[in-house]
């Protein structure tokens, strides 16, 4: 732009912001506003310079650029200003190269930058494909325009090319007023009381408004790329016409009818009642500024509460009720809305809203030209400011309606889906379009309906997600007991070893003889169906002839862990009413208190054997009870998991997720309190295996492990997730001898598993999962390599005869990507919680997915969701999600990012509270190194780096070794709670150098406060974006840098920014000095 005579103005809040955001990013194209024309017909080039030479005459915005003053921005007009419009000649090009060519420019053009402080903020270009043939790209930086300027300048584009191009003159009345005007009376007006009022309005609107948490297929990155992409939506005439005849009957605007749909949907997918979304408003309420080219558009937080289940009727009265509020409060900016309200910024995402909601109605009359045909060209939007921008349009005869390519209806409601790449796919897109679809047409059916319950899925979803992924019927044998199958196996291998523990061993036939004896015994002293047997026999053949041998008696076994504390143990004893003990003489110490008959199967074995050898009274069926297993209970006192004979058949006998032969040598290294004992015992002996015994200081040192399990051959292994992380971290080729190896029960650092495939991965690597409650296993996935870019491993698919479902709250099933509860089905249900009938039913529900309503199925606590391929991902306990200052976060996450540090080799992360409602997140480390001087900080600055800044723990604490619970996870309520922990939070400390002590002063003066220490942040002070600007402005000009605001937001403490500083300083020795005087740095910067 030339430098004659401009006239300087101040701008309007929204263009403050927008000035702003340039200086933040600079360089970025997220502003840019493209319309591309195909003109076909005979054109007259110097008819169109008129034009557009007349628009800018026009509209003094688009002969305006940025200056800054006192490090305020603002408007510089220019006198006059001629736009020239660049030719581009496409003619000799071939026809496919030319549309290439075409295309190319189009993208370059849009991705090309504008300098706010030089301009111009219009381009113009012409694509000359032929004598009849051109393409008008027009591109204008959104602080000049906002969509109802495009009509505005589309009607003058018609009316004054028409005229130019006949040689009349302008029909064209002359402007009321410019958009300085406009900006100049928003700042006189919106003050005091006015200002007041509105404030006061939205303040109250969003108190504790949430960040929305839509379930993503990537990470969001610590600092948003803005990386966009579009896909197209439609709806027919038919439904549209429903949903606004809907509009009537309800007494709300057609876009309150959409907006509430749309609502639902977010609803659904997040789980969250308190919905937030942003909304452009024209905010063209008055005549005089309805025909300017301008900024005026404003953004309105839309937040509804749809707590309750609510009809969709009462959710209509509900949004009803926000907009109009809304719209009364609609004259204050956005951008003074943030400016006041100070919501936790963070670069990696948008403040107070992340979805943008809108129904276009801005005027918009069709292009008409003289002697020309035009027709829209689709653009693909490459950017957007937000998580999910969604614009929808009524069809009509209007320039907008040319927008889109392939419609398939030419009449009804379209629309485009902005969408950020960095953190969505494009199926994940398409599948949240078909699901608005049927939502709309779930809502036209039925809006008395409870929006939980209005149907989001096809019927093609309902069958792949509830049969298709559920298809897992197998034959096994579900009518016989346990015992009854181990003795099929002793008819086909009599004389193989079933049993090896130390150096004693037992063939099939002789742990038989065995068992029937003690069997016998115990039915003599009243064992048989249904009768709990406790058993506390130390890790040995006596251990499994035990088990056996209560079972052949009708027997249940419960096992009890002589390491317990002993009112654990008699809590126990008497809480499953167990009427008979089976337990060794050394540990009879642990049971003074038992009453009951107790046989000891050393002490007593001489008596046991003198039983006969006939075969026993049969009395138990598959559906009697086999044992039951103590689980922790969130009351704190434990509960019993009752489990059949037919649950324990299902996992082991001719199943999906691993095929077990005679051949196979299966360790026993899990305590047979915990239930992977039962896939070892059951999966080697109702398989005619060997089971072959790991003692437990064996197990809990890797190159011992290692060494043994190639010594003992053992061919299946399973390991609880911290177990075999450990190994893999100590003796990675450890598994390499295996034909199986499963591992499960927690989150597992997906860093390990890339370890084990490096080092030599068995034939099998599997992950399972499963509560107890679903008899070990429910789901199995194999691990058949790994993509470098993974960051998880899934839990898989469910295995034989086992049904998951993936629910909400209100037990509807979720789509594909939506996070939920796991509700686990099939025969592998235990019976019950013993003697618990309110637990029970809490926790066991109907299966309403079946015909049969005595069908049941367990709710997991468990939060899960659908990968595309019928996968499932785990993504931790309900009750390990935590939320801190309104952001939902998922510890797991932190602890995976915390887990790739080099001198991190475990870490856990929790979240406490020191006064109440101030939580903060605290890691416990174990390092990798001797010692890490500054850990706290260095691995704050590599957080931060990864992660957004609510998730990076508050305190870090080293420890040893990571607490274990008995079963092998991890113990969080072991882990040293505050009042040990030393806090990396910061009190007041004062400025230490020179650096400090000026950005201190410059901080105190910018703030309005006496006193701020170096580790005080900006943002948490009350800074906000206008500030920011000011404050670098005056770092500047004390330091004599180009210090950016950018610089502020990654480094907001004065400690952080002092080093930005002495770096900058100490770069900038090096240039010449000539080239740093104030007015040239200026100029370069603005």
């Amino acid at each position: 732009m030339s430098s004659e005579e401009v006239f300087v103005f101040p701008v309007s809040f929204a263009q403050q912001r927008l000035w702003f955001l340039d200086q933040l990013i600079p360089d970025n194209t997220i502003y840019n506003v493209p319309t591309v024309i195909r003109l076909t017909g005979s054109l007259n080039l110097t008819a169109l310079e008129q034009t557009f030479n007349e628009i800018v005459h026009r509209h003094e915005t688009l002969r305006t650029t940025f200056i800054v003053l006192d490090g305020q921005p603002l408007q510089a007009i220019a006198l006059s200003l001629t736009i020239p419009i660049s030719v581009l000649d496409l003619q000799l090009l071939p026809d496919d190269e030319r549309e290439v060519e075409v295309k190319s420019i189009v993208t370059a053009e849009i991705e090309h930058p504008f300098n706010l402080s030089s301009g111009p903020l219009l381009r113009v270009k012409l694509l000359v494909l032929s004598n009849t043939e051109h393409i008008l790209l027009l591109n204008m930086h959104h602080i000049i325009c906002d969509d109802w300027s495009i009509g505005v300048l589309i009607r003058e584009l018609g009316m004054l090319y028409t005229a130019f191009a006949q040689n009349q003159p302008s029909p064209l009345l002359e402007l009321p007023l410019q958009y300085a005007d406009f900006a100049h009376w928003q700042r006189e007006w919106l003050q005091g009381e006015v200002l007041q009022t509105q404030l006061t309005y939205w303040q109250q609107q969003l108190n504790g408004i949430s960040m929305l948490h839509l379930p993503t297929d990537k990470p969001r990155p610590a600092i948003q790329s803005y990386e966009g992409a579009t896909q197209f939506f439609e709806l027919p005439k038919k439904l549209t016409d429903a949903l606004e005849t809907l509009s009537q009957q309800e007494g709300v605007t057609f876009f309150m009818m959409l907006l509430a749909a749309f609502k639902t949907l977010l609803y659904r997918y997040t789980d969250q009642e308190d919905i937030a979304v942003g909304s452009p408003i024209a905010n063209r309420n008055r005549s005089e500024i309805e025909g300017l080219i301008g900024f005026f558009v404003n953004s309105l937080v839309l937040r509804s509460n749809l707590s309750g289940n609510p009809s969709f009727q009462e959710v209509l009265g509900r949004v009803r009720e926000v907009m109009l509020g809304a719209y009364s409060q609609q004259d204050l900016p956005f951008d003074k809305l943030v400016e006041e309200l100070h919501p936790e910024r963070n670069l990696s995402h948008h403040p107070l809203f992340q979805v943008v909601f809108s129904l276009q109605n801005a005027p918009m009359s069709a292009l008409e030209l003289s002697g020309l045909v035009p027709s829209f060209l689709n653009i693909d939007f490459k950017k957007t400011r937000f998580d999910l921008e969604l614009h929808l349009w009524k069809c009509s005869d209007d320039f907008r309606s040319l927008w889109g390519a392939n419609w398939e209806y030419s009449e009804g409601l379209r629309g485009v889906i902005v969408y950020n790449k960095d953190v969505f796919d494009k199926a994940t897109i398409s599948r949240v379009l078909e699901h608005f679809k049927t939502l709309l047409s779930s809502i036209v059916a039925n809006p008395e309906q409870r929006i939980a319950n209005l149907p989001l899925l096809s019927e093609v979803e309902l069958y792949q997600i509830l049969l298709e992924w559920n298809n897992t019927k197998t034959d096994y044998p579900y009518d016989k007991c346990i015992h009854q199958l181990f003795e099929e196996q002793v008819q086909h291998h009599p004389n193989s070893i079933a049993v090896i523990f130390d150096n004693e061993q037992l063939t099939y036939q002789e742990l038989n003889v065995r068992s029937k004896k003690l069997a016998q015994y115990l039915q003599k002293i009243g064992v048989g169906s249904e009768k709990l047997v406790g058993i506390c026999i130390s890790q040995s053949i006596e251990m499994i002839v035990g088990l056996l041998g209560i079972l052949k008696a009708g027997g249940a076994y419960l096992p009890l862990d002589s390491s317990y504390p002993q009112e654990r143990l008699k809590f126990m004893l008497e809480d499953a009413q167990v009427s008979v003990l089976l337990t060794q003489e050394k540990l009879l110490k642990h049971f003074e208190c038992f009453l009951n008959p107790i046989v000891c199967i050393d002490k007593d074995w001489e008596i046991i054997t003198q039983e006969n050898k006939n075969n026993l009274e049969r009395s138990a069926t598959s559906n009697n009870l086999a044992y039951v297993i103590y689980t922790s209970g969130s009351t704190g006192k434990p509960k019993g998991v009752a489990i059949t004979h037919k649950a324990v058949n299902r996992l082991v006998c001719n199943t999906n997720y691993i095929k077990l032969l005679p051949s196979d040598k299966i360790a026993q290294a899990s305590n047979i309190s915990f239930d992977a004992a039962t896939f070892e015992i059951w999966g080697a002996l109702l398989n005619g295996a060997k089971l072959v015994g790991v003692s437990k200081d064996v197990i809990l040192s890797p190159h011992k492990f290692a060494l043994q399990l190639q010594q003992k051959e053992i061919s299946v292994l399973f390991l609880t997730t911290a177990l075999f992380q450990q190994i893999a971290r100590d003796v990675p080729q450890a598994f390499a001898s295996l034909r199986y190896l499963l591992f499960g029960g927690e989150a597992v650092n997906i860093r390990w598993v890339k370890k084990i495939i490096q080092h030599g991965a068995p034939k099998h690597l599997i992950h399972v999962y499963g509560p107890t409650e679903n008899t070990t296993f429910s789901s199995y996935y194999h691990i058949q390599g790994l993509a470098e870019a993974a960051t998880f491993v899934p839990i898989g698919c469910p295995i034989s005869n086992t049904q998951i479902y993936i629910l909400d709250t209100h037990l509807q099933p979720l789509p594909i990507g939506i996070i939920g509860e796991v509700y686990i089905g099939g025969d592998g249900l235990a019976q019950e919680y013993l003697n618990h009938t309110e637990l029970t039913t809490e926790h066991f529900i109907t299966n309403n997915f079946s015909n049969n309503s005595k069908i049941r199925l367990y709710k997991t606590g468990d939060l899960a969701r659908y990968l595309p391929d019928g996968n499932i991902e785990f993504l931790g306990r309900i009750d390990n999600q935590v939320k801190i200052r309104g952001f939902r976060i998922e510890l797991s996450e932190i602890e995976a990012v915390l887990n790739e540090h080099p001198s991190v080799k475990e870490t856990v992360v929790i979240a406490d509270e020191d006064i109440p409602d101030n939580k903060y997140l605290i890691a416990y480390i174990v390092l990798n190194v001797v010692e890490v001087s500054n850990l706290a900080s260095l691995l704050r600055k590599y957080l931060k780096e990864k992660l957004p800044e609510y998730m990076v723990p508050t305190a870090y604490l080293v420890m040893e070794s990571i607490p274990l619970t008995p079963n092998g996870k991890v113990d969080r309520r072991a882990l040293p709670r505050t009042d040990i922990v030393t806090f990396d939070r910061y009190d007041y400390v004062a400025p230490r150098s020179q650096v400090e002590e000026l950005l201190g002063e410059i901080w105190a003066k910018v703030l309005g406060k006496e006193q701020i220490g170096v580790h005080d942040n900006f943002f948490e002070l009350g800074g906000h974006s206008l500030l920011a600007t000011q404050l670098v402005s005056r770092i500047r000009d004390t330091f004599q840098i180009d210090v950016t605001v950018r610089n502020l937001f990654e480094a907001p403490t004065i400690e952080q920014l002092a080093k930005c500083v002495d770096t900058m300083c100490w770069a900038a020795k090096g240039v010449d000095k000539t080239r740093t005087t104030g007015e040239e740095r200026e100029e370069v910067e603005f």
